[in-house]
Protein backbone atom coordinates (compact mmCIF):
# COMPACT_ATOMS: atom_id res chain seq x y z
CA UNK A 1 0.00 0.00 0.00
CA UNK A 2 1.33 3.42 -0.99
CA UNK A 3 0.71 5.29 2.27
CA UNK A 4 1.90 8.75 1.06
CA UNK A 5 -0.37 8.58 -2.01
CA UNK A 6 -3.45 7.48 -0.11
CA UNK A 7 -2.73 10.01 2.64
CA UNK A 8 -2.59 12.80 0.06
CA UNK A 9 -5.87 11.66 -1.50
CA UNK A 10 -7.55 11.59 1.91
CA UNK A 11 -6.16 15.01 2.79
CA UNK A 12 -7.43 16.38 -0.52
CA UNK A 13 -10.89 14.94 0.04
CA UNK A 14 -11.10 16.42 3.53
CA UNK A 15 -9.77 19.81 2.38
CA UNK A 16 -12.35 19.96 -0.42
CA UNK A 17 -15.17 19.13 2.00
CA UNK A 18 -14.09 21.86 4.40
CA UNK A 19 -13.73 24.37 1.56
CA UNK A 20 -17.16 23.47 0.17
CA UNK A 21 -18.76 23.96 3.60
CA UNK A 22 -16.89 27.24 4.11
CA UNK A 23 -17.70 28.79 0.71
CA UNK A 24 -19.86 31.63 2.13
CA UNK A 25 -17.01 32.58 4.48
CA UNK A 26 -14.44 32.24 1.70
CA UNK A 27 -16.44 34.53 -0.58
CA UNK A 28 -16.57 37.21 2.12
CA UNK A 29 -12.78 37.41 2.10
CA UNK A 30 -11.92 40.44 0.00
CA UNK A 31 -9.47 40.19 -2.90
CA UNK A 32 -6.92 42.91 -3.49
CA UNK A 33 -6.05 42.36 -7.16
CA UNK A 34 -2.57 43.73 -7.87
CA UNK A 35 -3.21 44.69 -11.49
CA UNK A 36 -5.94 45.29 -14.07
CA UNK A 37 -5.69 42.98 -17.06
CA UNK A 38 -6.54 43.96 -20.67
CA UNK A 39 -8.39 40.75 -21.57
CA UNK A 40 -11.45 38.66 -20.74
CA UNK A 41 -11.42 35.27 -19.03
CA UNK A 42 -13.92 32.48 -19.64
CA UNK A 43 -14.56 29.20 -17.85
CA UNK A 44 -17.04 26.38 -18.41
CA UNK A 45 -18.31 24.44 -15.41
CA UNK A 46 -21.30 23.23 -13.42
CA UNK A 47 -22.61 22.56 -9.94
CA UNK A 48 -20.43 19.51 -9.29
CA UNK A 49 -17.25 21.60 -9.66
CA UNK A 50 -18.40 24.68 -7.70
CA UNK A 51 -15.62 24.46 -5.05
CA UNK A 52 -12.92 24.16 -7.73
CA UNK A 53 -14.43 27.01 -9.74
CA UNK A 54 -14.48 29.35 -6.74
CA UNK A 55 -10.92 28.48 -5.76
CA UNK A 56 -9.70 28.82 -9.35
CA UNK A 57 -11.24 32.27 -9.83
CA UNK A 58 -9.90 33.55 -6.52
CA UNK A 59 -6.40 32.26 -7.25
CA UNK A 60 -6.52 33.97 -10.66
CA UNK A 61 -7.56 37.33 -9.18
CA UNK A 62 -4.92 37.10 -6.45
CA UNK A 63 -1.98 36.07 -8.61
CA UNK A 64 -2.77 37.19 -12.18
CA UNK A 65 -4.97 40.23 -11.59
CA UNK A 66 -8.46 41.43 -12.42
CA UNK A 67 -9.56 40.84 -16.04
CA UNK A 68 -12.03 43.02 -17.87
CA UNK A 69 -14.57 40.32 -17.09
CA UNK A 70 -14.43 36.76 -15.77
CA UNK A 71 -17.34 34.84 -17.30
CA UNK A 72 -18.34 31.42 -16.05
CA UNK A 73 -20.45 29.70 -18.69
CA UNK A 74 -22.77 27.23 -16.97
CA UNK A 75 -23.26 23.73 -18.32
CA UNK A 76 -26.88 24.13 -17.21
CA UNK A 77 -26.56 22.61 -13.75
CA UNK A 78 -25.66 25.61 -11.57
CA UNK A 79 -28.36 26.46 -9.03
CA UNK A 80 -29.54 30.01 -8.44
CA UNK A 81 -27.74 30.03 -5.07
CA UNK A 82 -24.46 28.94 -6.64
CA UNK A 83 -24.75 31.56 -9.39
CA UNK A 84 -25.28 34.25 -6.77
CA UNK A 85 -22.29 32.96 -4.81
CA UNK A 86 -20.01 33.02 -7.85
CA UNK A 87 -21.02 36.57 -8.69
CA UNK A 88 -20.11 37.70 -5.16
CA UNK A 89 -16.46 36.70 -5.62
CA UNK A 90 -15.64 39.97 -7.40
CA UNK A 91 -17.34 42.65 -9.46
CA UNK A 92 -15.70 41.28 -12.61
CA UNK A 93 -17.32 37.83 -12.25
CA UNK A 94 -20.52 36.95 -14.06
CA UNK A 95 -22.30 33.69 -14.85
CA UNK A 96 -23.70 33.08 -18.33
CA UNK A 97 -26.56 30.60 -18.51
CA UNK A 98 -27.27 30.95 -22.23
CA UNK A 99 -25.39 29.03 -24.89
CA UNK A 100 -22.66 30.85 -26.83
CA UNK A 101 -23.46 31.75 -30.46
CA UNK A 102 -22.71 29.14 -33.09
CA UNK A 103 -21.34 29.74 -36.60
CA UNK A 104 -23.97 29.83 -39.31
CA UNK A 105 -24.76 26.91 -41.65
CA UNK A 106 -23.26 24.12 -39.55
CA UNK A 107 -24.08 20.53 -40.54
CA UNK A 108 -26.88 19.12 -38.38
CA UNK A 109 -24.59 16.49 -36.83
CA UNK A 110 -22.05 19.12 -35.75
CA UNK A 111 -24.70 21.55 -34.50
CA UNK A 112 -26.31 18.81 -32.43
CA UNK A 113 -22.96 18.00 -30.79
CA UNK A 114 -22.24 21.66 -30.01
CA UNK A 115 -25.67 22.27 -28.49
CA UNK A 116 -26.41 19.01 -26.66
CA UNK A 117 -23.19 17.21 -25.66
CA UNK A 118 -21.63 18.41 -22.39
CA UNK A 119 -18.16 18.76 -23.94
CA UNK A 120 -19.69 19.91 -27.22
CA UNK A 121 -21.07 22.95 -25.40
CA UNK A 122 -17.58 23.54 -24.05
CA UNK A 123 -16.24 23.44 -27.61
CA UNK A 124 -18.94 25.90 -28.71
CA UNK A 125 -17.70 28.34 -26.07
CA UNK A 126 -14.05 28.00 -27.12
CA UNK A 127 -15.01 28.42 -30.79
CA UNK A 128 -16.75 31.70 -29.97
CA UNK A 129 -13.51 33.21 -28.62
CA UNK A 130 -12.11 35.77 -28.82
CA UNK A 131 -14.86 38.32 -29.35
CA UNK A 132 -13.49 41.66 -28.12
CA UNK A 133 -9.75 41.49 -27.75
CA UNK A 134 -7.67 38.64 -26.28
CA UNK A 135 -9.55 35.95 -24.36
CA UNK A 136 -8.24 33.40 -21.89
CA UNK A 137 -10.12 30.12 -21.48
CA UNK A 138 -9.54 28.07 -18.32
CA UNK A 139 -11.05 24.92 -16.85
CA UNK A 140 -12.29 25.04 -13.27
CA UNK A 141 -9.58 22.65 -12.03
CA UNK A 142 -6.78 25.10 -12.79
CA UNK A 143 -5.00 26.72 -9.86
CA UNK A 144 -2.92 29.86 -10.33
CA UNK A 145 0.37 30.78 -8.68
CA UNK A 146 2.44 34.01 -8.38
CA UNK A 147 4.01 33.48 -11.81
CA UNK A 148 0.57 34.09 -13.36
CA UNK A 149 1.39 37.80 -13.41
CA UNK A 150 3.20 37.12 -16.71
CA UNK A 151 -0.21 36.68 -18.38
CA UNK A 152 -0.38 40.48 -18.54
CA UNK A 153 2.67 40.47 -20.83
CA UNK A 154 1.50 37.47 -22.86
CA UNK A 155 -1.72 39.37 -23.61
CA UNK A 156 0.34 41.70 -25.81
CA UNK A 157 1.45 38.84 -28.08
CA UNK A 158 0.96 39.51 -31.78
CA UNK A 159 3.16 36.82 -33.29
CA UNK A 160 0.83 33.82 -32.83
CA UNK A 161 -2.91 33.20 -33.07
CA UNK A 162 -3.12 31.44 -29.71
CA UNK A 163 -1.23 29.72 -26.89
CA UNK A 164 -2.22 26.25 -25.75
CA UNK A 165 -1.35 24.09 -22.75
CA UNK A 166 0.95 21.24 -23.74
CA UNK A 167 -0.32 17.86 -22.56
CA UNK A 168 1.95 15.23 -21.03
CA UNK A 169 0.45 12.55 -23.29
CA UNK A 170 -1.76 12.31 -26.36
CA UNK A 171 -5.29 11.95 -24.99
CA UNK A 172 -7.64 12.01 -27.93
CA UNK A 173 -10.47 10.46 -29.89
CA UNK A 174 -8.35 8.41 -32.28
CA UNK A 175 -11.22 8.21 -34.77
CA UNK A 176 -10.54 11.84 -35.71
CA UNK A 177 -6.86 11.26 -36.43
CA UNK A 178 -5.84 10.50 -40.01
CA UNK A 179 -2.05 10.31 -39.70
CA UNK A 180 0.42 9.57 -36.91
CA UNK A 181 2.06 12.95 -37.44
CA UNK A 182 -1.16 14.58 -36.22
CA UNK A 183 -0.48 13.15 -32.76
CA UNK A 184 2.65 15.24 -32.26
CA UNK A 185 2.72 18.07 -29.71
CA UNK A 186 -0.52 17.10 -27.90
CA UNK A 187 -2.82 19.93 -26.91
CA UNK A 188 -4.86 20.07 -23.73
CA UNK A 189 -8.01 22.15 -24.14
CA UNK A 190 -8.19 23.12 -20.46
CA UNK A 191 -6.17 26.33 -20.78
CA UNK A 192 -5.99 28.46 -23.93
CA UNK A 193 -5.09 32.08 -24.69
CA UNK A 194 -6.71 33.20 -27.95
CA UNK A 195 -5.79 36.41 -29.78
CA UNK A 196 -7.58 36.11 -33.13
CA UNK A 197 -10.63 34.22 -34.43
CA UNK A 198 -9.46 30.79 -35.55
CA UNK A 199 -10.23 28.61 -38.55
CA UNK A 200 -12.07 25.58 -37.14
CA UNK A 201 -12.75 23.89 -40.47
CA UNK A 202 -10.28 20.99 -40.10
CA UNK A 203 -11.63 19.88 -36.72
CA UNK A 204 -15.27 20.35 -37.71
CA UNK A 205 -14.78 18.37 -40.92
CA UNK A 206 -13.38 15.46 -38.91
CA UNK A 207 -16.25 15.78 -36.47
CA UNK A 208 -18.75 15.62 -39.32
CA UNK A 209 -17.13 12.43 -40.61
CA UNK A 210 -17.02 10.78 -37.17
CA UNK A 211 -18.41 7.26 -37.22
CA UNK A 212 -20.30 6.71 -33.98
CA UNK A 213 -21.08 8.87 -30.97
CA UNK A 214 -18.58 11.40 -29.59
CA UNK A 215 -16.63 10.44 -26.47
CA UNK A 216 -14.96 12.37 -23.64
CA UNK A 217 -11.93 13.26 -25.79
CA UNK A 218 -13.70 14.24 -29.00
CA UNK A 219 -13.74 17.94 -28.15
CA UNK A 220 -10.09 17.93 -27.07
CA UNK A 221 -9.14 16.30 -30.39
CA UNK A 222 -10.98 18.99 -32.37
CA UNK A 223 -9.16 21.66 -30.34
CA UNK A 224 -5.82 19.86 -30.87
CA UNK A 225 -6.32 19.78 -34.65
CA UNK A 226 -7.43 23.41 -34.72
CA UNK A 227 -4.53 24.74 -32.65
CA UNK A 228 -1.99 23.17 -34.98
CA UNK A 229 -3.91 24.15 -38.13
CA UNK A 230 -3.73 27.76 -36.93
CA UNK A 231 -0.03 27.59 -35.97
CA UNK A 232 -0.70 28.14 -32.26
CA UNK A 233 2.22 27.91 -29.83
CA UNK A 234 2.59 26.03 -26.57
CA UNK A 235 2.91 27.84 -23.25
CA UNK A 236 6.24 27.52 -21.46
CA UNK A 237 6.01 24.03 -19.95
CA UNK A 238 8.19 25.01 -16.98
CA UNK A 239 5.61 27.57 -15.81
CA UNK A 240 2.32 26.34 -17.27
CA UNK A 241 2.06 22.84 -15.89
CA UNK A 242 0.13 19.77 -16.93
CA UNK A 243 1.86 16.71 -15.52
CA UNK A 244 0.85 13.56 -13.68
CA UNK A 245 4.23 12.00 -12.88
CA UNK A 246 3.84 12.97 -9.21
CA UNK A 247 0.48 11.22 -8.87
CA UNK A 248 1.70 8.55 -6.48
CA UNK A 249 3.86 10.67 -4.17
CA UNK A 250 2.62 12.81 -1.32
CA UNK A 251 3.84 16.25 -2.31
CA UNK A 252 3.09 18.39 -5.35
CA UNK A 253 6.35 18.17 -7.28
CA UNK A 254 5.71 21.38 -9.24
CA UNK A 255 4.01 23.91 -6.94
CA UNK A 256 6.20 26.99 -6.55
CA UNK A 257 6.02 30.77 -6.71
CA UNK A 258 7.65 30.76 -10.15
CA UNK A 259 4.77 28.76 -11.66
CA UNK A 260 1.93 30.49 -13.49
CA UNK A 261 -0.63 27.70 -13.19
CA UNK A 262 -1.20 23.98 -12.97
CA UNK A 263 -4.07 22.07 -14.51
CA UNK A 264 -4.95 19.43 -11.92
CA UNK A 265 -6.45 16.80 -14.21
CA UNK A 266 -8.20 13.81 -12.69
CA UNK A 267 -5.17 11.65 -11.72
CA UNK A 268 -3.76 14.52 -9.61
CA UNK A 269 -6.98 16.35 -8.70
CA UNK A 270 -6.39 15.74 -4.99
CA UNK A 271 -3.22 17.85 -5.21
CA UNK A 272 -5.36 20.87 -6.16
CA UNK A 273 -6.72 20.67 -2.63
CA UNK A 274 -3.58 19.68 -0.75
CA UNK A 275 -1.85 22.74 -2.23
CA UNK A 276 -4.80 25.03 -1.56
CA UNK A 277 -5.21 23.72 2.02
CA UNK A 278 -1.93 25.36 2.89
CA UNK A 279 -3.26 28.78 1.87
CA UNK A 280 -6.86 28.82 3.18
CA UNK A 281 -9.06 30.86 2.94
CA UNK A 282 -7.92 31.47 -0.63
Amino acid sequence: MNVPYHSARLEGKIARSFYRAALPMVIRQGIDAQRELPFDVFAYSGESSLPEQVASIRSFLIHAGRPKQFTVVSDGSYTRASIELLCKIDNCVRVQTTAPPLPAALPEKVQSFLTNHFTGKQLALIMSLPANGPALYTDSDVLFFPGAKQLADLAKTQSVSAFYLADYQFSADERLIRDATEEKNPVNMGFLFLFHPLDWSRGLERLQMLDGVPNFFTTQTVVHLCMHANAAAAFDRTRFILEADDQFIYRDRYASDSMAMRHYVNPVRHKFWTVLARSFPK
